[in-house]
């Protein structure tokens, strides 16, 4: 089950630099969007952050204009039909990743697997949209992709072994460590993550200390490289919401609930960095 090409679906923040990696990997990489708008600025990021590299001696001039030269963009995705493995990374709502596998899959060579990099929609909801859910897997970068080192690889309940140990190959060929786990609402990362997250927002609404001490506390204190309350505005308030409300839901366990203060700033528009407003302001 040998993978050689790559076709990334969705060229954002994620998207691109997953292309971005696969492409340094020796990759060949089709990177395909709704709209040629996100199609350019996705290419701007991935030559912005070579470029990045080069000037920090972590990468070599020639080998930089080689990854780019690997990485086709367009926004057709037909275009994903060749590829041996297909990486979704558009927005984190559930019908828009339901419709997008079972299009990729009536797409696609029966052979291709394809991949979602969700941060917390169930993988056998996903594989549930194909007629190959054996070929479907979870494979969730961190951001930044470049920078982060993990990819968490989940499996469905269908999953193949075959599929989850050419995955992680392909994972360990960007550079990147990937372990495994099996599909469970919030997977490992976000059900130990957000709910720590969550804490430190009840701990601001109940007054027991101002954003700067509990960050402060957390980094200090935990050697954490970020406070969880910086870290939520980063992330994007909406998200942690919106798996927070996946974790009480899929978890039938009140412990998992959204803090008030959470669903208020999200309704008030206070998404973080994204919004120029969270916890903290980046206007």
């Amino acid at each position: 089950m040998e993978i050689s090409s790559i076709a990334v679906l969705g060229a954002g923040q994620m998207g691109n630099g997953i292309a971005q990696v696969a492409a340094c990997a020796g990759y060949e990489v089709t990177m395909i969007d709704i709209e040629q708008r996100f199609v350019d600025h996705g290419m701007s990021s991935i030559e912005s952050s070579l470029a990045k590299l080069v000037s920090k001696d972590r990468m070599d001039e020639e080998d930089a204009k080689a990854a780019l030269s690997r990485v086709r963009a367009c926004t057709d995705r037909g275009e994903a039909g060749d590829s041996d493995l297909v990486v979704e990374a558009i927005p984190e709502i559930p019908e828009l990743k339901f419709s997008a596998f079972s299009e990729l899959d009536d797409i696609c060579k029966p052979e291709t697997i394809l991949a979602s990099n969700t941060s917390s929609i169930s993988i056998d909801d996903i594989a549930a949209s194909t007629n190959r859910p054996d070929r479907v897997i979870g494979m969730h970068f961190m951001n930044p992709v470049p920078i982060m080192k993990l990819v968490e690889i989940i499996n469905g309940s269908q999953t193949s072994p075959e599929v989850n140990a050419a995955v992680v190959e392909a994972a360990e060929r960007m550079g990147k460590t990937a372990l495994s786990c099996n599909d469970s609402p919030g997977f490992v990362s976000n059900r130990i993550l957000c709910p720590m997250l969550n804490e430190a927002i009840l701990t601001l609404q109940e007054g027991v200390a101002e954003p700067e001490a509990i960050d402060g506390i957390m980094r200090l204190g935990m050697n954490h490289p970020i406070g969880p309350l910086a870290l939520a505005d980063l992330i994007g308030l909406d998200t942690v919401l919106h798996i927070m409300n996946v974790l009480h839901e899929g978890l039938g366990d009140d412990k998992y609930a959204p803090a008030p203060l959470l669903a208020e700033m999200v309704e008030h528009g206070k998404l973080g960095r994204k919004s120029g407003q969270g916890f903290y302001s980046y206007q």
